[in-house]
């Protein structure tokens, strides 16, 4: 087994960190929605809480594999008080660990991990399609 960088195993755990805070931060969106307009949003956020909690495991995985530890503890969570401010924070989450992933895409490739690249470029797939959908829920709030 080739062993990872602490650069690779970092940003491993900093992206389970991630993972669990945008899971937890949605899913409470979820159950605090308010209004009509919260109604019609309210499942995309569990969906997409659940979404974040598979990414935090296969990356646990991930990481166990490569010798790391992964992290129990989330990165902070921002609920938000009104809708549009749940979803400009969500916007701003789905930011974030799209730049972080690009980042471990390129850091797999320089380490010829074929296996960390793939995982993540399945994975940022899903967060841009994350990052679209707040953002156009966000254009009509």
């Amino acid at each position: 087994m080739k062993k990872s960088s602490k650069e690779m195993l970092d940003l491993l755990n900093q992206a389970i960190a991630r993972e669990i805070q945008v899971s937890i931060q949605y899913m409470w969106q979820h159950v605090l929605w308010k209004g009509v307009k919260g109604y019609a949003v309210k499942d995309g956020f569990r969906n997409i809480a659940i979404e974040e909690m598979k990414h935090a495991e296969i990356i646990a995985e991930r990481l166990n594999y490569l010798g790391g530890i992964p992290t129990t503890k989330p990165a902070p969570i921002f609920v938000g008080d009104s809708l549009s401010e749940q979803l400009e924070n969500d916007v701003k989450a789905e930011v974030e660990a799209i730049d972080m992933y690009k980042k471990i895409i390129d850091l797999a490739k320089k380490e010829h991990d074929d296996v960390t690249e793939e995982l993540f470029r399945k994975i940022l797939t899903d967060e841009e399609d994350h990052h679209d959908t707040f953002t156009t829920l966000l254009e009509e709030v």
